[in-house]
């Protein structure tokens, strides 16, 4: 046997090693486990079937309004993340501050710091707004949060995009100019359907985080689910209110993960052998 060997044969485990168990894991997992079922079986004992009565056309009106806000201020920040992404990636220097400027505000500052600036601080410059006609935008709370949302998103999908055309390998360029295409035509036909198969996920995650973070809005008296939800629960004192509302944002949010997972599947078949 060799020195090697009888090292190896002479360490077993120490026995208190071996005979450890993760009680604390186990502990935790029963904990939840337990309390899970307990709030179950609360919420089936104290079920208020009438609240449904009462409050559900509400619920879906401010679904309604949460839905469209969020696919609206979402569509609103693509289109203003196309350029803050090219300024990006420009070799501009003014272009290019101005953009990391623009994205390093609104993605490092609270959004609902910058939905209280434009609800409450654009109200301080009214007669420049009612000049050049845009007051009738801002003194409605929906618009406002239109607008915060869709700045809010912009910041977030111009680093998606950045990230995604730059994750696109030189390679492709290379080889779309050897075949003779134009800029234009390798950017539009090679580089960008690669790189929004890269986004996918990602526009997925900042669409969900757009949802939950939509919430926000009730506070300036936009009746989104949230809102409405509010409304719902001052009338009743029945926590049963904040838990439906949860469990549609939860059905949204699952409903777009299983899309987004289809879409993927879809996009990526000709790679899977």
């Amino acid at each position: 046997m060799s020195v090697a060997e009888r090292i190896i044969a002479a360490s077993p485990p120490p026995e208190a090693l071996a005979r450890r168990r993760p009680i604390a894991g186990i502990l935790a997992i029963a904990f939840w486990i337990v309390a899970a079922v307990g709030f179950v079986v609360y919420l089936a004992a104290v079920f208020d079937l009438t609240l449904f009565s009462r409050f559900g056309l509400s619920y879906l009106s401010g679904l309604w309004v949460t839905v469209s806000l969020v696919l609206v201020s979402f569509v609103c920040g693509a289109i203003v993340s196309v350029p803050l992404a090219f300024g990006r990636m420009s070799k501009n220097l003014i272009a290019q501050w101005s953009a990391f400027a623009f994205v390093n505000f609104f993605r490092g500052t609270p959004l609902i710091a910058q939905i209280f600036l434009v609800y409450y601080g654009f109200g301080q410059f009214r007669g420049f707004f009612e000049a050049i006609g845009l007051w009738g935008f801002f003194r409605e709370a929906w618009y406002c949060a239109l607008f915060s949302l869709a700045l809010n998103t912009a910041a977030y999908q111009a680093e998606i995009l950045r990230g995604a055309i730059e994750s696109v390998p030189r390679g492709q360029w290379e080889g779309a100019r050897s075949l003779g295409l134009s800029r234009r035509v390798i950017f539009w036909k090679v580089v960008l359907p690669q790189a929004m198969i890269v986004a996918l996920r990602p526009y997925a995650n900042e669409i969900i985080l757009m949802i939950k973070a939509s919430a926000i809005v009730a506070i300036i008296t936009v009746y989104d689910l949230f809102g409405e939800t509010r409304q719902a629960y001052s009338r009743t004192f029945d926590f049963q209110t904040y838990v439906w509302a949860a469990l549609l944002y939860l059905s949204i949010v699952e409903a777009l993960r299983h899309a987004t997972n289809f879409a993927e599947r879809w996009l990526t078949r000709h790679l899977k052998r």
